[in-house]
């Protein structure tokens, strides 16, 4: 085979691989706000209302795991976000009580649902939802979800097409040892709650995102103890899930998110470095990258790349028109919003 032929062959390849994982071109990328009544935030979560409006959502307070922890929330619309406000508070034996990890959701039948967790720790939370029928103007009373149960740890869940949904949860024990994924169920109104064991393995992990395949194969990918995203698939709508392995992607033990495209590809956001000495070590890096498969990644874009700092527990969405927004922890000052399209 001659030389011209061959370069013509690698150029094809090249620009197939160039299709396969196009970089991303931002759009917007602007803090949520700037100034607001609490000290410190994380864990934001993402949605987007049935007005095409964008509403994120945190938990704010003095610092994670105080009292005075709630769940704040803005919207944006074409101008700008509107002002921070309180849409949960916790409470335990009457006495105010700090709440955790936010997860903003919309049915397919426009039902838009909040899922948090209320208690003083990770090991001794509990949840707890609310819901909204006016995009999010209004909220019922708070709800405890039955014992046990816990809704989507961090991340979104996924409405399957008989109106069940499926939400990514996970445990941990109260000696701190012991990390356990597992999925919970529940109707499409968020009643009749049902869970989903899962072998764990040698792993131990928590906050699994949840993507879906053309051929209906659903896959988690979890957070770990191994400075490692791990994950697991069901081939049979989330009822039995495989054993887990590691992928080839590491994670210094930091929260992730990920979400299926309508095109068939898988979007994770995720900090690519190692655990240092201390807990908040490896998140100075935060990148985006892309899989048609699920197993082989590759990095398309960075978000963050600092020697130091906290870039972390991102949130990610496709709207409806196609494009996909982003939220993060910035420095446990802010929360960060990144709009892009591919």
């Amino acid at each position: 085979m001659s030389l011209s032929i061959w370069l013509v062959i690698l150029g094809s390849l090249s620009n197939l691989q160039f299709f396969q994982h196009p970089k991303p071109k931002v759009i917007k990328a602007e803090f949520i706000f700037e100034e607001a009544p609490f000290k410190a935030c994380h864990a934001s979560t993402i949605v987007e209302l049935e007005d095409g409006k964008i509403m994120s959502a945190w938990f704010g307070g003095t610092n994670e795991g105080a009292a005075d922890v709630k769940i704040w929330s803005s919207v944006r619309d074409e101008k700008s976000w509107s002002k921070p406000k309180v849409i949960a508070t916790g409470k335990e034996n009457g006495k105010p009580s700090p709440c955790w990890n936010p997860v903003l959701f919309m049915t397919k039948a426009g039902l838009l649902m909040l899922f948090y967790k209320v208690g003083p720790n990770p090991r001794a939370w509990w949840g707890e939802m609310k819901t909204s029928k006016d995009n999010g103007k209004t909220w019922s009373e708070a709800v405890r979800l039955p014992a046990g149960f816990y809704g989507p740890i961090k991340n979104k869940p996924i409405q399957m097409e008989n109106g069940e949904i499926l939400y990514g949860s996970s445990t941990e024990s109260l000696d701190e040892k012991t990390w356990n994924i597992h999925v919970e169920k529940s109707n499409s109104e968020g009643t009749d709650f049902k869970k989903i064991k899962i072998d764990n393995g040698v792993y131990g992990v928590i906050q699994p995102s949840i993507l879906k395949y053309d051929d209906g194969s659903l896959q988690l990918l979890c957070r770990s103890r191994q400075n490692v995203i791990v994950s697991t698939w069901s081939k049979d709508n989330g009822a039995t899930w495989q054993p887990l392995k590691a992928l080839d992607l590491p994670n210094p033990n930091s929260g992730t998110d990920a979400v299926s495209l309508a095109n068939g590809k898988q979007l994770l956001v995720y900090n690519p470095l190692t655990a240092g000495k201390n807990w908040w070590e490896g998140r100075s890096v935060l990148k985006l990258a892309s899989s048609d498969n699920g197993i082989d990644w590759k990095d398309i874009y960075k978000l963050e790349e600092h020697q130091k700092g906290e870039y972390s527990y991102p949130a990610i969405i496709q709207s409806s028109d196609g494009h996909v927004h982003i939220t993060y922890t910035s420095e446990r000052k802010k929360i960060k919003y990144i709009k892009l399209t591919l």
